[in-house]
């Protein structure tokens, strides 16, 4: 008989070696390689012959559509995130840092959920059931019907899910901690959390129920385990924010019943989580309209317009290389833009140290804030300050040409519902909208832009209204 070989697998990455070393090659991290057993301990050995199989029924692609039906609960941010609620039958995995706020905001929706004759049951595997029950007095969900379990034994979960009437939505908190018989490793392992997670949405897939799965972080923001725990579930969602704000996003990375670039807004508070209905409001509270260095972009998460500040600093430098820091944006993408304006507009800023900041902590992913972060640049470096009325978005090519972006209309909308009269926008937009007041004002290149500011002193010149 064959002798069986054992791997060696990242715990960081998942990433498969042939034998131990200190550092992982494909992720870079040091002493997260740990010996495993290649089968896992599931269901068979070198020695076992395969079970025969038995032929599936084919239908054909054709056929009729049957809308996946969902489970709504009483935050809409939340319904947002995910697309219009919860899919039973589906599995959601949340992630996001330590201390975040995922069990505050899974304990409000249980409890939304409970109170609208929901069968809801929430597995802890970090905290015992009275430090879930403080939790729940605090956020006032107490006097819901929310059944809890303290344990961590997959096999002895799924008997208690298995007893009496079908749950309609199951949380475990967290995967990291579930450990099965079925494997051989310790609990926390790649091992035991893919198979932890397979029996999970096993189970979801058999009875309909509904299954949220919360998820560890790495140092680099990505869920703990392998990247194929986020194969396996429905729909990915991160829950990100800054520490020295209250607010807090939930973004949805992927998913299967739904748009995946919806974000939902949380404001945190010793009550628990609020929803912001108008995040723009919230980005935009503390804004100055009179220091240079400020622009505000109009950008776009899956459906909903987000107005935020751009905030940029242009300092003379001391140091024999200039600084760059960029906090809620790509710093390689300011590298672009300052390469840009150099290069095609005669902006010199190899002897300044640069500073970018997104305002309220937001993060930006897309490349429609180009423009607004040429236009706070250039605004700090000249000293002068960018129309408090005017909002900014298009893409920056490296010939400096400025190129428009989708979704040009619901931009605009949400600025004039803000007070905001002007935009300045690439040219050939389309999608403007008809019979509005405000001012568009469609700027073709980087230099046409940089000559506007520089020689308007503080305004813009609007040649051309629409």
């Amino acid at each position: 008989m064959a002798k069986a070989r054992t791997q060696f697998i990242c715990q960081n990455c998942g990433a498969v070696h042939n034998r131990w070393a200190g550092k992982c090659d494909n992720c870079g991290e040091w002493n997260t390689i740990v010996e495993e057993d290649p089968m896992g301990g599931i269901g068979s050995g070198p020695g076992k012959t395969p079970k025969k199989g038995r032929p599936v029924t084919l239908t054909a692609l054709s056929g009729e559509i049957e809308e996946a039906p969902r489970i709504h609960t009483a935050m809409s941010e939340l319904d947002r995130a995910l697309g219009g609620g919860f899919v039973r039958g589906s599995a959601v995995l949340i992630g996001g840092d330590p201390g975040i706020g995922k069990s505050t905001l899974l304990m409000q929706a249980a409890a939304a959920l409970a109170r609208r004759g929901h069968k809801i049951i929430y597995v802890s595997g970090e905290e015992a059931v009275a430090q879930v029950r403080l939790r729940a007095q605090r956020l006032a969900a107490a006097d819901t019907d929310v059944m809890l379990a303290a344990e961590t034994n997959v096999e002895d979960i799924l008997a208690t899910l298995a007893e009496g009437k079908r749950p309609d939505l199951v949380i475990i908190d967290s995967i990291q901690t579930l450990w099965s018989e079925l494997a051989e490793s310790a609990p926390g392992t790649v091992t035991q959390v893919r198979t932890g997670v397979q029996s999970m949405i096993r189970f979801a897939k058999q009875t309909g129920a509904a299954m949220v799965l919360v998820g560890h972080v790495t140092k680099d923001g990505q869920i703990a385990g392998p990247r194929v725990v986020e194969h396996m579930v429905d729909a990915v969602l991160y829950f990100e924010g800054d520490r020295g704000h209250h607010y807090r996003i939930l973004r949805t990375v992927k998913n299967r019943f739904g748009p995946t670039d919806e974000i939902g807004v949380f404001e945190m508070s010793d009550k628990g989580l609020r929803e912001v209905a108008n995040p723009s409001e919230l980005f935009l509270g503390e804004r100055n309209e009179k220091s240079p260095g400020a622009a505000v972009f109009a950008g776009m998460e899956g459906t909903r317009p987000v107005l935020v500040e751009v905030q940029a600093l242009v300092a003379p430098t001391s140091l024999g290389t200039p600084r760059r820091a960029v906090v809620g944006w790509d710093s390689a993408r300011l590298s672009m833009i300052l390469a840009v304006l150099e290069a095609h507009c005669g902006v010199r800023l190899g002897q300044h140290d640069v500073y970018l900041n997104i305002a309220g902590g937001y993060r930006i992913s897309e490349p429609a804030a180009d423009l607004a972060v040429a236009s706070a640049l250039v605004s700090s470096l000249a000293g002068i300050a960018l129309p408090a009325d005017c909002v900014y978005f298009g893409e920056v090519s490296l010939s400096g040409a400025i190129r428009p972006v989708a979704h040009t209309a619901q931009r605009l909308k949400e600025a004039e519902k803000l007070g905001f009269s002007a935009a300045l926008l690439p040219s050939a937009s389309a999608e403007l909208p008809k019979g509005s007041g405000g001012r568009w004002s469609e700027v073709e290149s980087l230099p046409d832009l940089v000559a506007r500011i520089a020689g308007s002193k503080g305004a813009l010149r609007v040649e051309d209204e629409v």
